[in-house]
């Protein structure tokens, strides 16, 4: 008998899905599983239901006062089973971060910044005695299943006069790591969008990838992509939203996606007050952003489930496959206008909303 059963679900396809739990884990998967379970989930094909969402670009360590949330509220309450902290924290207080994320219903990673303290203030990578290649190695030894990879934030306000030194070191210590992911955030120049794009590798990812910043990825007199980013993307730097207060535009996002350019995946950069004031208020939100742009739903299903899972090494979740883990969002797409607004204050009009519904983390459900 298994644990849980969800019956007469429906993938964001139309197939139909039904999927068996047991002790946290998929047990299995079919279209239709008459075996008994302990309790039944019936959707009565009126929800989807997809492997839980991931948020791969989130700030939750309460005890910071720039970037803080807490996991559950950007988590399970919004149908997201899993956040990878964006480099809130550093060497000298992931321990704590830790600590506090064991005790919630969220799956939570963290990124570790590569300055030591992370983003107590805003210029963390200013100070290069601040970045300790020894204590990202010794945060990493400590915490194997928690790290899942580094961060280094590449714009004039964080770095200072250290241009592009800041990125140099953060892969470094990447590649004295076992080439761990690598998450790079981008903004206002210095150091030159160019110039960041050089130093990164394939597999790499680039958060803010469609911001609307003067140097950003479009050229601002002729409205194309600048040739050395698509250079960067055909190399293999992966593209996240990381939509964020001041990192999300709907011109840039069109322009990109008319040409071609695709996000590989979707995050939102969230912390309390983008959350509680908006632009950012959900992953949900950032979803009907995306839609409106012109993705469809099967593919940005996909960049908040196969792909950030992919990117970050999360080997048992992002599918909805026998033995990984019991992750779920159940959720629902109905016919309704809503006004989007980006980063830059620029409107869009959804015509559909997509609503988590429930949420199986580990097999243990919360609604939504």
């Amino acid at each position: 008998m298994f644990d849980k059963l969800v019956k007469n679900g429906k993938q964001i396809d139309g197939s139909k899905i039904e999927i068996a739990i047991s002790a946290g884990k998929i047990a299995k998967v079919d279209t239709t599983i008459t075996d008994e379970a302990k309790e039944v989930i019936d959707l009565k094909g009126d929800y989807y239901v997809s492997a839980g969402w991931i948020d791969d670009h989130v700030h939750c360590y309460q005890k910071m006062k720039l970037y803080y949330d807490f996991p559950d509220e950007i988590g399970v309450k919004k149908g997201v089973t899993t956040v990878i902290d964006a480099g809130t924290t550093g060497a000298e207080n992931i321990n704590d971060f830790y600590q506090l994320a064991k005790a919630v219903k969220t799956n939570v990673y963290a990124l570790l910044n590569i300055s030591k303290w992370g983003i107590v203030e805003q210029d963390e990578l200013a100070d290069l005695t601040k970045v300790q290649e020894d204590l990202v190695h010794q945060a990493l030894m400590e915490l194997p299943e928690f790290i899942v990879g580094i961060k280094a934030r590449m714009s004039k306000t964080v770095v200072g006069e250290n241009g592009i030194t800041p990125l140099e070191l953060a892969k470094k210590i990447q590649a004295d790591n076992h080439d761990l992911p690598l998450m790079v955030h981008i903004g206002s120049a210095p150091p030159e969008l160019q110039e960041v794009l050089t130093v990164m590798s394939k597999g790499d990812v680039l958060t803010h990838c469609f911001n609307g910043k003067p140097k950003g990825i479009l050229d601002q007199t002729t409205q194309e992509i600048k040739s050395f980013v698509w250079d960067a993307y055909h190399k293999g730097i992966i593209f996240d939203i990381g939509h964020g207060t001041d990192s999300f535009n709907f011109n840039v996002a069109e322009k990109a996606f008319v040409a071609g350019m695709k996000a590989h995946s979707i995050s939102t950069d969230i912390y309390v007050r983008n959350r509680e004031n908006g632009p950012v208020f959900d992953l949900a939100t950032t979803l009907e952003k995306l839609r409106v742009v012109g993705y469809s739903w099967e593919e940005i299903i996909e960049k908040i489930t196969v792909a950030p899972a992919k990117n970050f090494n999360l080997n048992n979740k992002g599918k909805i496959a026998v033995d990984y883990d019991a992750d779920l969002t159940i959720f629902e797409i109905i016919p309704a206008d809503k006004e989007l607004i980006d980063s830059n204050g620029f409107t869009r009009m959804a015509t559909e909303q997509i609503k988590p519904h429930q949420t199986i983390i580990g097999g243990v459900l919360y609604d939504n």
